[in-house]
């Protein structure tokens, strides 16, 4: 996904924010944005406080936001992992607390209590944040509880200080996700939301969007290609899987798939012409 206009406001410099803002705004008074974090499942950051606007890219809960204006329902915010900047719902936000726990699989459901069994009440994503407070067990099957008596399987969960070690194998879990234009999540994803959250869960800060990502690490030639690279289009990102394989959120399947890298560049090629870069992610 490529986002081209200013209301990334030096994404991926939030230390720049402040005076970026204050460049871009009209205000008797500035100030530098109150903390706040994401309490559903997945908020969706919009270009204008209108729920019929598309999305620009979607925050987890538990990642923490700043602040800078609320009206009619309606925050605009800074996200603190890569400083994108939108509207999301001022419902979607609230005090910050400290997480002690991340999802560490493409999806798990959050049980109204340690209970399999009854309805559940939301969807987390790999990589959404979570405090949990308890553990519990029910006919054999291990949960841990969050402060509102809610509860997740205790095996989908690992602390926050552990990252993971290969992001090309966490970006394998995303595998027949559907394809969602501005989607950042395990319900729906885009070709850079794949790429920046699997080099999330491995502790490694990234860009949202793919002009941003085409810029980082190293550059390579196509014939250096290997596991982990990145391959660039005007608009689009893949992951090298191996050599050979291609792996990426793409509208052609509306899914993540992997394909033949070769075989990839030539369907590619007739909508988005050559690869513009490759780079390798250290």
């Amino acid at each position: 996904m490529t986002n081209t206009l200013d209301r990334r406001l030096h994404a991926f410099r939030p230390d720049l924010a402040d005076e970026t803002l204050r460049d871009k705004v009209q205000a008797e008074r500035f100030v530098s944005g109150q903390p706040a974090q994401v309490i559903v499942p997945v908020a969706a950051l919009r270009p204008a406080p209108d729920p019929a606007r598309g999305i620009d890219t979607e925050l987890l809960i538990g990642e923490t936001v700043r602040v800078f204006d609320r009206a009619e329902g309606w925050a605009w915010v800074q996200a603190d992992e890569d400083g994108y900047v939108g509207y999301l719902p001022e419902a979607h936000i609230g005090p910050i607390e400290v997480p002690t726990h991340r999802i560490v699989v493409p999806r798990s459901f959050l049980y109204p209590e340690p209970e399999l069994r009854k309805p559940h009440v939301g969807v987390l994503s790999l990589g959404s944040r979570i405090r949990i407070v308890g553990e519990a067990e029910t006919r054999g099957n291990h949960y841990h509880v969050l402060a509102d008596g809610t509860a997740v399987m205790s095996g989908h969960c690992r602390p926050v200080s552990e990252s993971l070690q290969d992001y090309v194998t966490v970006a394998t879990r995303f595998i027949e996700t559907p394809y969602l234009w501005g989607g950042r999540s395990g319900i729906g994803i885009d070709c850079s939301g794949l790429t920046q959250l699997a080099l999330m869960m491995t502790g490694q800060k990234f860009p949202r969007d793919t002009d941003m990502q085409a810029k980082m690490g190293t550059e390579i030639t196509r014939d250096e290609l290997r596991r982990g690279d990145l391959v660039f289009w005007k608009g689009h990102v893949g992951i090298m899987e191996d050599a050979e394989t291609l792996l990426h959120a793409n509208g052609h399947t509306m899914t993540v798939a992997r394909e033949n890298f070769e075989a990839a560049v030539k369907r590619i090629g007739w909508l988005y012409e050559q690869p513009t870069g490759y780079r390798r992610i250290l």
